[in-house]
């Protein structure tokens, strides 16, 4: 396992070299307007001394290795149009917390919801009525069908409206305001945690050493706790650690909606604004978390069940 660690940490480096090296060198090619907050009104010479005091105007491996210098320092830069002249670290550890805080809540709730739902989904399947099966699967083919933006902006109207009158934008003051939001980011993963789990405990309800429990006489409770709900784990729980890690990330449209200030729409907004700073630097932030979301994936995989080996080779003995 160590091993295989360093082995993923190691890839896992040189992935980010070659993705900083992709994105440095792609907005590099992109129009210098950028990089200035009023170019239409500055004269080539102002140009000029900007691009050099940016250092753009050095050779392309010379700017590539300080900025490389600067990140490990741990600089990601400064904003020349969002909010110029601020630093991205304190941007970014401005909006990071308010997407962290919603963003957690509501996985807490999809996984506290949506485990036993599609527990009770697989159990219900070997009953007679089926009933939590057939409710489950109503829900999840409604949430799937419907786009979500339909479903976040009914969410958003029901609640504001009728009896429960939450407040319809986002305010930190206001815990009420806090509702709607969670509920609308949760709401999407309570089906799909739901919808894989039952699947997967079906699966495992079918193969050869669960029939050879029943047949020695288990209780079905001890029988799905112990041996389907454990094994149907090790395939969800991969996906656990990036949904963790990307609530740091906030979500685009449910942020924009209650117009919460978080994360999710930072991108856009500085893509639209043409921030080329503000652009690598994120752009890298999503990059390290998906790296790292995949390689905590495969280690509580590995940690679940100890039966996968990932430094072992296929065929081998």
């Amino acid at each position: 396992m160590a091993r295989y660690i360093l082995k993923r940490i190691l890839r896992s480096f040189i992935t980010m070299l070659i993705i900083i090296m992709i994105v440095f060198s792609l907005l590099r090619l992109m129009p210098i307007e950028g990089y200035f907050e009023n170019y239409d009104k500055l004269s080539q010479t102002q140009i000029d001394v900007g691009l050099t005091q940016l250092g753009l105007k050095d050779p392309l491996y010379v700017q590539l290795w300080n900025f490389l210098k600067q990140l490990a320092s741990g600089d990601l830069g400064v904003s020349n149009i969002y909010r110029k002249g601020v630093s991205i670290n304190e941007i970014v550890a401005e909006k990071m917390p308010v997407s962290l805080r919603l963003g957690l809540i509501s996985l807490a709730i999809s996984l506290a919801l949506g485990l036993p739902l599609g527990v009770m989904m697989a159990r219900s399947t070997r009953t007679r009525w089926k009933l939590w099966d057939k409710f489950g699967t109503v829900f999840i083919v409604i949430i799937q069908a419907v786009p979500s933006a339909a479903y976040h902006i009914l969410i958003q109207f029901a609640g504001s409206q009728g009896p429960l009158k939450l407040p319809m934008l986002f305010s930190q003051g206001d815990l009420r305001s806090y509702l709607l939001p969670i509920f609308s980011l949760s709401i999407g993963n309570i089906a799909y945690y739901a919808m894989w789990l039952r699947r997967y405990m079906v699966d495992e309800s079918n193969k050869d050493y669960i029939r050879l429990a029943r047949a020695k006489g288990l209780p079905g409770s001890t029988i799905s706790r112990r041996h389907v709900f454990r094994n149907a784990m090790v395939p969800l729980i991969q996906y656990i650690p990036n949904s963790i890690l990307f609530t740091l990330m906030g979500s685009l449209y449910v942020e924009s909606l209650y117009s919460i200030p978080g994360m999710g729409g930072l991108l856009v907004t500085v893509i639209k604004r043409q921030d080329n700073t503000m652009v690598q630097a994120l752009v890298l932030i999503y990059a390290v978390i998906s790296i790292l979301g995949l390689l905590f994936g495969d280690i509580l995989m590995a940690v679940l069940d100890p039966r996968i080996s990932f430094a072992r080779k296929e065929g081998s003995r």
